[in-house]
């Protein structure tokens, strides 16, 4: 089977497209020769996983050089996503009575992986604006009256996002996190509460755009699904690998705070602004 880069993995930035393109050519080449029956499964496993660990990894540090010259807000959740992927493969197991579907199998997920990072993590890159330089701790993570959207329940839900967000920053600054295993298990609790009270949040606010006809509900269906798929490729098991464990918490939250005040300020506010025009 030939797996092809339709135009929706485009990313526009030719060197990481160029890139993407000839990491599904390795495998793809993979694949052709599996078909063929008149390979050892045994070497073709292991040409695939050396060639593809080899150009992957110097495919990100390109794409990772990248986002740090534009100051990309999504740098660190790239940066643990290309670190599981080297994980995974470097993890594979090639024993000496691996078979075809073994292989067919880790080409599948190989493929899988690429592709849906491609679409929900590269695609986005040079689109978030950097973060901005920010003042007072507790004002910046304050639930203020600018974030309003006058619909209470959707407020509310908001001030409780911004609080669970302020709660994991205040642990992950503290400088002793390294050395608290009990702090850094609660910070990852947080993290893991978070992310379902979003889901929650985001179905909440659906219903309600479903309820009263808001004609931005596909925009924000969108919106909604790109940051959870996001998440869920968030592995907080992978932080046990880093070094820099505190410096990748403190910018993943960072990332979650400015993508929660930006969508709320460029996408929230409307859904109030229109319902309050229909009343």
């Amino acid at each position: 089977m030939i797996f092809q880069l339709t135009k929706d993995y485009l990313t526009g930035i030719k060197l990481l497209d160029k890139e993407h393109a000839k990491l599904f050519q390795i495998i793809n080449e993979t694949s052709a020769m599996l078909d063929s029956d008149a390979w050892d499964i045994q070497l073709l496993a292991t040409n695939l996983l050396q060639e593809l660990s080899e150009y992957a990894a110097t495919h990100f540090l390109h794409e990772e050089e990248y986002m740090e010259k534009i100051n990309d807000p999504e740098l660190p959740l790239q940066k643990m996503e290309h670190a599981a992927f080297i994980r995974h493969i470097h993890n594979f197991s090639i024993h000496d009575d691996i078979s075809k579907e073994d292989l067919n199998e880790l080409i599948q997920f190989l493929v899988h992986w690429l592709f849906r990072h491609i679409l929900h993590s590269d695609g986005m890159i040079g689109k978030v604006p950097p973060n901005e330089e920010v003042g007072d701790q507790e004002n910046t993570f304050a639930f203020t009256e600018k974030y309003m959207t006058n619909i209470p329940f959707v407020d509310e839900e908001h001030r409780q996002l911004f609080a669970i967000i302020h709660q994991a920053n205040s642990l992950a600054q503290n400088q002793q996190m390294r050395e608290s295993i009990d702090k850094y298990d609660e910070i990852i609790d947080i993290l893991h509460r978070l992310r379902e009270y979003t889901e929650k949040h985001f179905r909440h606010e659906e219903e309600y755009m479903q309820d009263i006809g808001y004609p931005g509900l596909s925009v924000q269906q969108k919106a909604h699904r790109t940051f959870i798929n996001k998440m869920a490729n968030v592995d907080f098991n992978e932080l046990e690998f880093m070094d820099d464990q505190q410096e990748f918490l403190l910018d993943l939250i960072e990332y979650l705070l400015y993508w929660l005040s930006s969508h709320i300020m460029n996408l929230d506010k409307e859904i109030g602004r229109w319902a309050e025009s229909k009343n």
